[in-house]
């Protein structure tokens, strides 16, 4: 079974306690030990929510519990996944609405044989 832990923030320097709860927790799930206090981890979890423009406050924010964001690189997160804040702008290509003839700006690249809408056509045809 696990006991209490104390482990030093990696951001701070401040002794935090890992309980044995959490450990299990981590444990289950194959988590590293966390390297940031929960103040810490919130910290960095608000600067990049901030820096997204947005996304999930997630159960952690603001507690003592250190489930939630993995400090490292926000691998583990209680907000789910994140990945996808990382890419960058999206490509869009050009090509020909097969409803209304417009050009249009789609975020895939058109394939011959299958229709592309532009934006309105698109929501129109979608309400029907």
């Amino acid at each position: 079974m696990y006991t209490d832990k104390n482990l030093t923030c990696a951001d701070c320097g401040q002794e935090f306690v890992f309980t044995a709860s959490e450990q299990d927790f981590y444990g289950q799930r194959n988590f590293t030990e966390p390297r940031r206090c929960s103040g810490c981890r919130a910290s960095r979890k608000a600067a990049r929510n901030a820096a997204d423009g947005g996304g999930y406050a997630g159960a952690d924010s603001g507690s003592t519990s250190s489930y939630g964001g993995y400090g490292a690189g926000g691998s583990y997160s209680a907000g789910g996944y994140s990945g996808a804040r990382d890419r960058g702008p999206r490509e869009m290509f050009t090509a020909t609405c097969s409803n209304c003839g417009r050009d249009a700006q789609v975020p895939f690249r058109p394939t011959s044989g299958k229709p592309v809408y532009c934006s309105d056509c698109f929501r129109t045809m979608r309400g029907a």
